[in-house]
């Protein structure tokens, strides 16, 4: 056995050890499918009977043997097709639930994954491995693994009964089929190498086709269709070049085997005719030899889709376990580990610094600690370092160095030991882009607090003083936000995150803060609900207004990775630092009617 074909067992091995209840309950599978390919096999052997007893024994027609023969043998398919009935419904359960229990795993191992592991795969991949490549996997087991045991138990029978009839002719079909079983070897290892491109070229192009999807008005508002279009024929012509190479294997295997099946037929024929008229061949034989060859081809014909469909099959579950393979570099301690200290947030960051994979730091030597219920704004240019400060304040990352730890007083507990499900209740991170779900605005909302009344939901509008918003809606909680909430425009869905991280009601909230135009309005309404939303909590907000950075209580300025000024604005803005540069910056664009 080559070592590319001990690879792909390894794989099949391994993937069926990830969805145990794919084969649960296989014994009893496997015996129907052979009581199932027994009764089909049988058949033929009763038409031996019934020609050689019932019609040329020399004394005309005996009508009761060909009765006979007849009962037993629709007997015979009633008892093959209920087998087979049992047999497919057991495994298609089986299989659905071993596959949707490796999708949900999948799904949860992408989620599991850090920002930083998730941003250096292209998100099209991601997806296809949890849709299409388990997609092609149900189609092995379900279907082609199904043809796979009943051809082989087919075989099996054809070949004993074959063989109790006619020994002679059952080795002059196995001479055939022996050129055959070893050239499918060599095929095999060609295909499992054809289809591991072939699923690498569908995630690429699934990856193509959703970039320009989601980035629609770009492409229309820089009229770059020609060249979306291009990039999109590329990946097209690349799926469909692996896909004709494969192809281009499975023709050749199939044409083969029925080559083979023709070459089986002929040979019989002849050597059975031989053996006829020296005497040692019975009518009744020879034709039930013909049905028997029919059985034995039949399988033989189908190993070019096995091959196929098990060769896919491997290279999609090879992706899938690579996935799931993939280290969750941001793990959760679970059951093990520890709760936040009670009461009001703090954040203390000793010796911090971190670097993105194999390059060069972005964030150094970061010793900082930032007291309950203040109020921080953080600044500096783009790529100082502010965006990372927040997601490792956060734990959407971890440090490559330091600690990062939440609490107060002598109270401090490291991130990487607090459970999740604590984080994600005391800690709350709105993200620049409001980024809202194909639902309903209730549905949203839901996402800060579940299972809210309707009249909680209503009363955070009222909380945020964004009643007079929220009544221009027609539906109200029913509105439908579409699709990346594009239903809603920016501001408005600014407003829902607002809202939505005032329903989650966290000890430490941690804002990017938008930085695309909205109206006078809607601006004035994300202010005045953001005041309301930070007061009496702590907060760190990544500053882009000239406001936000004048109204904290205290200002961390990054440049090129570093924290080079701490302070309030006041005691910053005249310092002659990096701080002061900004502002000025700002009151300039200011002056010129630039929203900083």
């Amino acid at each position: 056995m080559s070592e590319e074909r001990e690879g792909s067992l390894r794989v099949i091995a391994r993937g069926l050890s990830l969805s145990p209840a794919i084969i649960q309950g296989w014994g009893l599978t496997v015996v129907l499918i052979l009581c199932g390919t027994a009764g089909s096999s049988l058949v033929p052997v009763v038409v031996q009977r019934a020609i050689d007893s019932g019609l040329a024994d020399g004394d005309g027609v005996d009508a009761s043997s060909i009765v006979t023969a007849v009962v037993v043998a629709a007997l015979l398919l009633i008892v093959s097709g209920v087998a087979s009935y049992y047999a497919k419904l057991r495994l298609f359960r089986s299989s659905e639930t071993g596959l949707a229990q490796l999708r949900v795993t999948a799904f949860r191992h992408v989620h599991d994954l850090s920002m930083l592991t998730q941003n250096t795969q292209r998100r099209g991949s991601l997806v296809s491995r949890v849709t299409s490549d388990i997609d092609q996997i149900s189609q092995f087991v379900q279907f082609t693994g199904m043809i796979l045991v009943l051809s082989v138990g087919q075989m099996i029978v054809a070949t004993v009964v074959m063989g109790f009839l006619s020994w002679q002719l059952t080795l002059v079909v196995l001479a055939t089929f022996v050129p055959l079983a070893l050239a499918l070897k060599g095929f095999a290892e060609r295909m499992s190498r054809a289809y591991d491109r072939v699923r690498a070229a569908v995630g690429d192009l699934l990856s193509t086709i959703a970039e320009p999807v989601v980035g629609a008005s770009v492409v229309k508002t820089y009229a770059i269709e020609e060249q979306t279009q291009d990039r999109i024929d590329t990946a097209v012509g690349a799926a469909y070049d692996t896909q004709v190479r494969a192809q281009t294997i499975v023709a050749f295997t199939f044409a083969s085997a029925i080559l083979v099946g023709g070459v089986a037929n002929a040979a019989v024929l002849v050597v059975g005719v031989w053996l006829g008229v020296a005497g040692t061949l019975s009518l009744g034989t020879a034709i039930a030899f013909i049905f028997l060859i029919t059985l034995f081809v039949g399988p033989a014909q189908m190993a070019t889709q096995v091959i196929t469909d098990a060769q896919n099959a491997v290279a999609s579950w090879r992706r899938v376990i690579e996935l799931l393979e993939t280290p969750a570099d941001v793990v959760d301690p679970g059951t093990g580990g520890e709760p936040l200290p009670t009461g009001d947030l703090g954040a203390r960051f000793s010796g911090v610094a971190f670097a993105y994979g194999d390059g060069p730091k972005v964030l150094h030597d970061l010793d900082v600690e930032i007291v309950p219920r203040q109020r921080v704004a953080v600044v500096g240019e783009t790529g100082s370092g502010k965006s990372t400060f927040a997601k490792l304040l956060t734990r959407l990352m971890d440090p490559s160095d330091g600690v990062v730890a939440l609490g107060h007083g002598t109270e401090w507990t490291p991130l990487d030991r607090v459970r999740f499900d604590d984080l994600r209740r005391r800690v709350v991170m709105v993200p620049q882009e409001g980024f809202l779900f194909d639902a309903t605005l209730r549905e949203n909302l839901l996402y800060g607090k579940p299972g809210a009344s309707d009249a909680e939901l209503v009363a955070a509008f009222d909380d945020l003083a964004l009643t007079d918003w929220f009544e221009t809606l027609p539906r109200g909680l029913d509105t439908a936000a579409g699709q990346r909430g594009e239903s809603l425009s920016a501001g408005e869905r600014q407003l829902v995150s607002l809202v939505r991280a005032a329903l989650a009601d966290p000890d430490l909230l941690v804002l990017d803060e938008a930085t695309s135009a909205v109206d006078p309005r809607t601006e004035l309404r994300a202010t005045r609900a953001l005041d309301r939303l930070l007061d009496g909590r702590t907060s760190v907000t990544i500053a882009h207004r000239l406001s936000t950075a004048e109204n904290a209580d205290r200002v961390l300025v990054f440049d090129a990775g570093r924290l080079v000024e701490d302070g309030s604005h006041a005691d910053l803005v005249d310092a002659g630092g990096v701080y002061t540069r900004l502002h000025t910056s700002w009151v300039a664009q200011a002056t010129l009617g630039v929203r900083p």
